[in-house]
């Protein structure tokens, strides 16, 4: 297979009206197509049979993607969704060739093309700068361990994904998807409207399918919040389940990466590739080496016991007729569905912002002792003078006040900082979630993941509406998000959560709903939200 078997496909992009229709025909081609180059939407298991059979390499894999990002996210489009591409992603495909060819395969990911979000650190030719050009010209001395075991397992790191600066813990009024480094990310799906975020990029990048699966960061809703918006699966789990190692961080408590992906399957297999014990995170100290695919089973909502929050159901009505869709699949697949409410929320909003700030702190400043060398930058002190002193560039929307409150706290023995911590686990955890999973015996929890994506705004900044992300987020708990349909052309997930180490359950449950509703649809790339089809 060569270049040219690739841009007959349609994968060229004109301009204009024409624009859209040409990806959307190439796209829906490609779909249904059945020859041995067809990438879109191909999963894992398809294209590593594809290799293992010498009809695809790696290497042209890995070329084909990096067309398409020319094609959808620097010109057409102009998705934005990629901050930096790396720059020997193809001498590692032909090794990862050679090697196949000598050995056989390392494991499920050998040779495949994985994004990963620009805030974990690499030490090869890319920069880790969580989208700011405070850090720019770091040199990451080594590897994040989520990235080592990305690394171990066979997968080429493509690029590194655009993200909501610093995470979004820069600013109140910010506008989700837009760094300083990498502009703004729009969403395939209408691109006047926002793909949420933190993990913009990767959601934006994995839904054009732009490489087979990527990674994405959480600390409340920055995996689950994009993966719905974009119609991917997102998981973020248990904290400590992936190695915090090599992340920028906003706070230990609740930070974790976790897998986006196409599938309920490429997300398991992502999740059992970036697991395992690090000695650099003691978080990760009760973490046992899974396959998450042994959890996959059509048949696994049957008899299971699911909550259903009637206190995170949207708040729109069209939209929570898609969610009541997906409660009557389940329901038809043999699923037990009792309506209860999660209590105690509104305990721990505030108190969640203020562990955030403490955390940051303290976090930041140890991760730029490490990892910010060569760049600007060695403190948060200094990132917030930075931004000042470069105001047009990195503050032309939006400013810095969640930065400057953060500087302005104490250290990690103080005792609001403590009381507040504590007061986040007890309402989430105890008097939260295992309170009513406990009382109704049940195996997961069933959400809508949150409100359709908003329209990009840096007046007003974002328009958020509803989320279930914070219980499991403030927690440290298991949170999944599969697609459930579309809503005025918009995607619409649902969730399901559960206690701490509860991800075979969750991906049992998540795969069964995929595999009986089929509810992943491709992006339209349609100009404005209105244009787009209804349903």
């Amino acid at each position: 297979m060569d270049r040219r078997n690739f841009v007959k496909l349609g994968f060229f992009i004109g301009a204009g009206g024409a624009m859209n229709k040409n990806i959307l025909a190439a796209d829906g081609d490609a779909k249904k197509a059945t020859g041995h180059h067809t990438i879109i939407e191909a999963d894992v298991t398809e294209l590593q049979a594809r290799m293992q059979s010498g009809q695809l390499t790696a290497l042209a894999l890995t070329e084909h993607y990096l067309e398409r990002i020319r094609s959808i996210d620097r010109a057409g489009p102009h998705l934005n969704a990629i901050i930096e591409l790396n720059p020997d992603a193809q001498a590692i495909a032909r090794e990862l060739d050679k090697e196949r060819k000598a050995s056989g395969p390392r494991g499920p990911l050998h040779g495949i093309p994985v994004l990963i979000k620009d805030n974990i650190a690499t030490a090869d030719r890319m920069q880790t700068t969580a989208g700011s050009l405070a850090l720019v010209g770091a040199k990451a001395p080594r590897d994040a361990f989520l990235v080592r075991q990305l690394r171990q397992a066979g997968a080429i790191i493509l690029g590194k994904t655009n993200l909501s600066e610093w995470a979004n813990m820069r600013s109140t009024r910010s506008t989700s998807g837009w760094s300083g480094r990498g502009g703004l990310t729009r969403n395939p799906y209408a691109l006047d409207r926002n793909c949420s975020g933190s993990s913009s990029g990767t959601a934006a990048a994995i839904a054009a399918s732009l490489a087979t699966v990527g990674v994405g960061s959480e600390t409340d809703g920055s995996v689950v919040s994009p993966a719905s918006m974009c119609s991917l699966v997102g998981i973020k789990p248990t904290l400590g389940l992936i190695s915090r190692d090599g992340m920028v961080p906003i706070a230990h408590s609740q930070d974790t990466a976790g897998p986006m992906a196409r599938s309920v399957t490429d997300a398991a297999i992502l999740l059992t590739a970036l697991t395992g014990a690090d000695e650099r995170d003691p978080a990760t100290t009760h973490t046992i080496n899974t396959d998450y695919t042994q959890f996959l089973d059509k048949n696994g909502l049957k008899g299971a016991k699911i909550g259903v929050l009637k206190n995170f159901m949207s708040s729109n009505l069209r939209q929570q007729a898609v969610v009541d869709s997906a409660i009557e699949v389940m329901k038809q697949q043999g699923a037990i569905l009792i309506e209860v409410e999660l209590p105690n929320v509104a305990r721990y909003t505030d108190t969640e912002t203020e562990v955030l700030l403490y955390e940051l702190k303290a976090d930041l400043n140890s991760y730029l002792a490490e990892f910010g060398r060569g760049s600007a930058v060695s403190t948060l002190a200094d990132v917030i003078a930075f931004n000042e002193k470069n105001r047009s560039t990195e503050m032309p929307y939006f400013d810095q006040e969640l930065l400057i409150k953060a500087q302005a706290k104490d250290d990690l023995n103080s005792a609001d900082y403590l009381a507040a911590l504590s007061n986040n686990q007890r309402y989430s955890r105890q008097e939260g979630i295992d309170l009513v999973m406990k009382e109704h015996q049940l195996d997961a929890l069933f959400a809508s993941t949150g409100g359709p994506a908003w329209i990009n705004d840096f007046i007003n900044a974002d328009h958020i509406i509803d989320g279930f992300s914070t219980p499991p987020a403030v927690a440290g708990y298991p949170h999944i998000t599969v697609p459930a349909g579309l809503f005025a052309g918009l995607p619409v997930g649902v969730s399901f959560a559960a206690g701490p180490y509860a991800e075979g359950m969750l991906i049992k449950l998540a795969y069964a709903f995929e595999q009986a509703s089929r509810q992943r649809r491709l992006p339209a790339y349609t100009a404005h939200t209105l244009n787009a089809a209804a349903t």
